[in-house]
């Protein structure tokens, strides 16, 4: 028999609520199969909130504290771990957060930020000063740490497949001083190396194309049908009706192919990472910028990007 993993019931008010709930079960005996019979929920689904990686729904709290016997404990704590989560997290990015534990398949395209579970804390730390200025240093930190708690997304073997499409300004861009995003381009890189998930740079010129405002993502699922997330400066929505999600997913399919090769990305990546070590990001983006102008005014000549 397979031993369960420990969960850290200190990471979070989720965490200490589902450690509890697995306590509670496996005291009395039952395996997760039986703590959901004659519920509407399945194994995943507990095994998840166990794990502190999904909220526990009113009527499933009711009918655990029925089984187990703990005089409404659940029940009544549900709502403190619901509150937990939200101060963690964005609302309107909750329900996506927990369909990204269960996701088999996430891709995302992100035209002017590193996605967030790629981002280490000097990189999160400048967004949230810009984003959210009046946040004192104790929202900061916990903020910084909410986002690193996703970084298992990216870089641990058991995340989703994942495929990602950056916009070239994010290398041509700093959001951050030239040392802190050259050690965050280098990490962006090495988890690429590392094959956990696979980049793609859409270059600064390749005029229009889809998905021109906003980040999005895409996840795909083994028990349900795929979902789409789109998220501006203060708002997100999910969006799950099969028509509209199999349109933008076409739309995505174009945005991919108007992106560099895979290989190609990463060799951008790790050249910008390196540029920025060296200080000489500036200097190499002048030289290509007045060499892409004279090609275009050079006579009889049509620029054309390589495939």
């Amino acid at each position: 028999m397979a031993v369960s993993k420990d969960i850290d019931g200190s990471a979070s008010v989720p965490a200490f609520y589902g450690k509890e709930l697995r306590w509670k079960r496996e005291a009395a005996g039952l395996t997760l199969q039986q703590a959901v019979a004659g519920s509407f929920y399945g194994v995943s689904y507990l095994s998840e909130i166990e794990r502190g990686q999904r909220r526990m729904p009113m009527d499933l709290a009711r009918h655990v504290d029925g089984l187990l016997e703990t005089d409404g404990f659940f029940a009544r704590r549900c709502e403190d771990v619901r509150k937990a989560r939200k101060s963690l997290f964005a609302p309107y990015f909750q329900d996506a957060l927990e369909m990204e534990n269960s996701a088999q398949d996430r891709v995302e395209w992100t035209p002017m930020l590193i996605p967030g579970p790629l981002q280490l804390e000097p990189y999160i730390r400048e967004i949230i000063h810009t984003f959210n200025p009046q946040d004192d240093e104790a929202q900061v930190e916990r903020k910084i740490a909410a986002r690193r708690s996703r970084a298992w997304v990216f870089e641990e073997p058991e995340g989703p497949a994942s495929w990602v499409v950056l916009h070239e300004s994010i290398l041509r861009n700093p959001v951050v001083p030239d040392q802190i995003m050259a050690e965050q381009l280098e990490h962006v890189a090495a988890v690429a190396r590392r094959r956990h998930y696979v980049p793609q740079i859409l270059p600064w010129n390749a005029g229009a194309h889809p998905f021109m405002m906003g980040s999005t993502l895409f996840m795909t699922f083994g028990d349900a049908p795929p979902v789409m997330y789109t998220e501006g400066m203060y708002s997100g929505q999910l969006i799950d009706e099969p028509g509209i999600v199999e349109q933008y997913q076409q739309a995505y399919n174009r945005l991919r192919a108007a992106a560099l090769p895979p290989k190609t990305s990463l060799k951008m990546i790790e050249d910008a990472a390196e540029d920025f070590a060296n200080g000489t990001h500036a200097r190499r983006l002048e030289r290509r910028d007045l060499a892409h102008e004279q090609l275009q005014h050079r006579p009889g000549r049509t620029l054309r990007r390589g495939r």
